[in-house]
Formats: C-alpha cells, sequence, structure tokens
C-alpha cells in the first residue's frame, strides 16, 4: 500500500492501518503518538527488537503475552532473571520463543538498570527523546517517503550500544521512533492529529 486508505468509518488512514481492525486500533491510539517512562520505552524498544524479521501484527496480537512474560517490561525485574527464566520464556506460547531475542531483552534491562544507577529515574526517557526530530516536518506523502533510518536513528542506536544495549541497529531504533513518537511518519491526509 502506497497511500491513504478510508475506511468504512469514513476516515482516511495510513494504508498499513486499515488493513486489520489490530491495525486499525493501534494506528488510531498508539503509533506516533509520543511515549514517555523508561519503562514504557524499554517494553518498546523489546517489541521491535522482537518484530525484526517478523510482521508487526504478529507481535501485536502477542503484546499481552510479552508483557505477562517479562515482568509487565519492569527493567529491575528482567534483569534478575537467570536460566530459569530463560527457559521458562523459551517454552512460552504466548511470546515470540527466540533466544537470541530473549537473551537481549535481558541485556537490555541490565544495560537500563546500569543507566538509571547512573542517572537517575527518566534516564532513558532524556536519552531516547534527545534524538528526536523536529516536531513540524512535514509527513510523508506516501509509504514510499517514509525511511528505513535517518542519521538520527542511526547516532540513537550508536548511543544505545555505547550505553550496553544490544538488538538495537538503526533500522529497529527508526521503528521505535515511529512507535514511541519521535517522527511522525502519519501520511499527509492521515486522519491522525498531530502529536
Amino acid at each position: 500500500m502506497t497511500g491513504l486508505v478510508v475506511g468504512d468509518d469514513g476516515l482516511a488512514r495510513c494504508g498499513w492501518g486499515a488493513s486489520t481492525p489490530d491495525y486499525v486500533v493501534y494506528h488510531d491510539t498508539e503509533w506516533g503518538r509520543p511515549v514517555h517512562g523508561d519503562g514504557a520505552i524499554f517494553e518498546r524498544l523489546t517489541l521491535e527488537a522482537f518484530q525484526s524479521g517478523l510482521a508487526w501484527i504478529t507481535i501485536l496480537r502477542k503484546r499481552e503475552g510479552f508483557r505477562a512474560a517479562f515482568d509487565g517490561f519492569d527493567p529491575v525485574a528482567v534483569a534478575a532473571y537467570g536460566e530459569a527464566d530463560r527457559a521458562r520464556l523459551l517454552a512460552d506460547a504466548g511470546i515470540v520463543r527466540n533466544r537470541a531475542k530473549i537473551d537481549a531483552t535481558i541485556a537490555n534491562a541490565r544495560a537500563l538498570v546500569t543507566l538509571l544507577d547512573a542517572d537517575g529515574p527518566g534516564a532513558l526517557d532524556r536519552l531516547v527523546w534527545s534524538f528526536a526530530a523536529p516536531r513540524r516536518r512535514p509527513r510523508p506523502r506516501s509509504l514510499a517517503d517514509v525511511p528505513a533510518t535517518t542519521p538520527e536513528s542511526a547516532a540513537l542506536a550508536k548511543e544505545l550500544k555505547r550505553r550496553g544495549f544490544v538488538f538495537v541497529g538503526p533500522t529497529t531504533a527508526y521503528a521505535g521512533m515511529q512507535a514511541m513518537g519521535l517522527v511522525d511518519d502519519h501520511l499527509a491526509g492521515c486522519h491522525v492529529p498531530r502529536s
């Protein structure tokens, strides 16, 4: 899909955002809206890493399973996971059972705890949002105008890696930036208001 789609409700949406009822809700109420808070950002970065190589709908439909499996994305709890937790997660059909991505989530929780210990509450929030795009850049006219990476996402990925995070390349970082509202990649004409 390259453009807008008008739904049965008469609202124009980004083409991908109208393809399933799950996407309609996600597109209309969450994607591209500002996300703040260390735990909320940790969740989004984790889900984007799990999405790598898969369709986002797979992750979206398993989101509650991820929340239950990873203690609500409490970084302190996840950072304390050991081998028994890894085994539990690898057996959990409610999530994507990928050892590398599970290990990355635990490593990222540990990196986040270290960051919070050093810089206090809100450290990940401040770090991630320091890479936000200018708020009033024009919305893309088509999906072809939406990049997979940007200099900001490459810089964010580099800084996260420097801080000990893994599985956060520029593409994953950019997808997170889109999801968390650091950039507004809703297409021009989409009914979702600018945040």
